[in-house]
């Protein structure tokens, strides 16, 4: 019996690349030599998708576990390896600190939601009893609200007072119900603090060890890695548990002073100082931070 001829449906593979449109002339090789795609293209598995999302962490060389051993028990040492050369082995940093803070924000988001201790609040109050209800809200050292029926506000900037009083005078009980979910929105918009904050704190190194002649950016790498073991030191703090949070808040100078000493140098007197300055400044970008993601909350 003759043998049938073949047909559209064999196994040759397209005629051209899908990627590109190289033609093959021929059987359709593994790869396009054009482009490198691979030719016989179909829609990907579940498994293939779980490989595509952890494929850049959890390789089979274990750069994720690599990269955090050696960033929870050599503080600093992952920066200098990095600043050194040393890269192929590890995350790179921006991608480390992205993946854990995602991780991390997530969780505290989802504390803030449950209640739990610790979670940001503002000072709010309404007595139902009286005639007038009475509210309080304090942001930083500046207080509005009401009392006796009467709108007040100090130690607040005029345009902040007046769009309050309009709030209050046109949509009590909106503002009310913002003021109650007050720390969910503070927690969802510390992501995008950080972005304000990691640049800052990078500058204020650079500034502190200006003589060490290292770019911004190598003081950022620095940054980076510093923040994503701070990140991973808030998780011992959402337990409730308070030798963890106690653990956890100890950690991060400790943590911060050993990595500055292995990446900087320098002797202790002037690595205290200069710490102590980074710190100064740090603490009053947070404070900024703070406040502005509260009047957004509250204003917007």
């Amino acid at each position: 019996m003759a043998s049938q001829p073949s047909t559209p449906a064999d196994d040759s593979g397209p005629a051209a690349c899908p990627n590109c449109g190289h033609g093959f002339g021929g059987a359709a090789p593994r790869f396009c030599p054009a482009c490198g795609q691979e030719t016989r293209v179909r829609p990907p598995t579940l498994g293939e998708f779980a490989q595509q999302f952890g494929g850049a962490y959890l390789s089979t060389e274990g750069a994720l576990w690599r990269t955090l051993k050696l960033l929870l028990t050599r503080p600093g040492e992952l920066t200098v390896r990095y600043l050194a050369g040393q890269r192929k082995h590890f995350v790179l940093p921006l991608r480390l600190y992205l993946t854990i803070s995602v991780i991390v924000l997530l969780a505290i988001r989802l504390a803030a939601q449950a209640g739990l201790e610790g979670a940001p609040k503002v000072n709010f109050r309404v007595d139902a009893g009286k005639a007038d209800n009475t509210m309080n809200i304090s942001i930083g050292q500046g207080r509005a609200g009401m009392k006796d029926g009467q709108f007040f506000c100090t130690g607040l900037p005029q345009w902040v007072c007046t769009r309050l009083q309009r709030r209050i005078d046109t949509d009590v009980a909106s503002l009310q119900a913002q003021m109650l979910q007050m720390g969910e929105r503070i927690v969802a918009q510390l992501g995008s603090a950080m972005f304000v904050m990691l640049p800052a704190f990078a500058l204020w190194m650079k500034l502190a060890w200006w003589d060490r002649r290292l770019r911004y950016t190598e003081h950022l790498v620095f940054a980076l890695h510093l923040h994503a073991f701070w990140f991973l030191a808030l998780l011992l703090a959402l337990p409730s548990q308070s030798w963890l949070t106690l653990l956890g808040l100890l950690s991060v100078p400790v943590y911060g002073w050993l990595a500055v000493a292995r990446v900087y140098g320098g002797g202790r007197l002037s690595r205290l100082l200069r710490s102590a300055g980074v710190s100064v400044l740090y603490l009053v970008t947070l404070a900024v931070v703070v406040v502005g993601l509260s009047l957004w909350a509250l204003l917007f």
